[in-house]
């Protein structure tokens, strides 16, 4: 007994000494006075981030940070300045997420949601979006009105070959779409693994909507593996389950057959974006306690870092020189779940930390 306590006190005292070792390496990137839930860099040093515009507000969707800190439209202001009542075409409504494909492109998910908890507009409004970020020019734009419910959200993407997963936070569901025909399907709709029935906790405290109710965020975070063999997803409080891509993928399965295959993985907090390097390993931010974790293969938690400027960690990033890119946004702080006031301090920031992994594009 005395022998596992000793034990334990050893692997305590190591996590906390790589926390703070980690800590004191945590580096200001970018600032903006726009709350922002997602970043992206391009294999050319570029960077993107995404503002998700929750309480419907105007303005610039995705930006580019520049050199010298300004943050400009991307890919130019046209895309940018959608207002209510404005055609859909070609427009941001209110972006998500963001990231660049294994292909090198920058894909963007467009909710088509004027804000939250709002239905997608008609038309165009709900979509993907890819840009070559060598020319800036838009090379695809994939109408996803098709495979949506009234009040569906998409809310984050995963690239495997010529197949597109998706998370509907909204209408709880897996997406599987063909990048080329843009045809898709919904798979384990309202199962546990896609339903959000946990409260979502951040700084202490249960996140709530303006008329008091709990908020509730289904299928959100997706990662595929390495080798493409499993896709691992959660809703928003976790926990997070996995299922092997040949069983998604299979059009000839059952809905019955398909949810015998998903496995509980691990039971991951409330969580604010998830990444995965090349070896497998998964790095959940966990908004309640300011903690980013890594989660192996294998199923074994260690603590990465933990700090209290790490405010809503959300949609986490490896470039291509090993640094875990950390965007805070504050979004548990906005009016919407703060009876209607902000408690958003600005800037957000966004930082990044050495963790000398190899990142992996899908």
């Amino acid at each position: 007994m005395i022998g596992n306590m000793k034990t334990k006190a050893i692997i305590l005292s190591l996590f906390l000494t790589l926390a703070i070792s980690a800590k004191s390496q945590l580096q200001k990137v970018a600032i903006s006075h726009t709350v922002w839930n997602g970043v992206t860099t391009s294999s050319h040093g570029r960077v993107f981030v995404n503002f998700p515009r929750i309480e419907g507000d105007k303005g610039m969707r995705i930006g580019e940070v520049l050199k010298n800190g300004k943050i400009i439209p991307y890919p130019n202001e046209d895309w940018n300045n959608w207002e209510s009542g404005a055609d859909v075409n070609e427009k941001f409504v209110r972006t998500n997420s963001l990231r660049v494909g294994p292909n090198g492109l920058l894909w963007i998910v467009d909710t088509g949601t004027p804000s939250m908890g709002q239905n997608p507009l008609s038309g165009n409004a709900l979509k993907l979006v890819s840009i070559d970020t060598k020319t800036n020019t838009v090379q695809q734009i994939i109408p996803l009105s098709g495979i949506a419910k009234p009040s569906t959200f998409i809310d984050d993407l995963r690239i495997s070959g010529n197949t597109i997963y998706l998370t509907d936070a909204g209408e709880p569901a897996l997406i599987i779409l063909d990048k080329t025909t843009g045809k898709g399907r919904r798979v384990l709709e309202n199962h546990p693994s896609t339903t959000d029935n946990l409260p979502i906790k951040a700084e202490g405290k249960i996140m709530k909507d303006e008329k008091g109710n709990e908020v509730r965020i289904h299928a959100d975070q997706l990662e595929l593996s390495p080798d493409g063999k499993w896709l691992y997803f959660q809703p928003a409080s976790g926990p997070l389950w996995r299922v092997e891509t040949q069983f998604l993928n299979d059009e000839n399965l059952s809905e019955k057959d398909l949810t015998s295959k998903v496995e509980l993985f691990y039971k991951t907090p409330s969580t604010g974006g998830t990444a995965i390097d090349a070896e497998g390993n998964i790095y959940v931010s966990d908004v309640n306690t300011s903690e980013i974790i890594k989660i192996s293969p294998e199923g074994k938690e260690r603590l990465v870092i933990k700090d209290k400027r790490l405010l809503w960690a959300d949609a986490l990033w490896i470039d291509d020189d090993g640094y875990l890119w950390i965007p805070t946004g504050q979004l548990n702080r906005l009016a919407a779940f703060q009876n209607g006031k902000s408690k958003v301090k600005f800037p957000v920031v966004i930082y990044n930390l050495k963790i000398n992994a190899k990142p992996l594009r899908n």
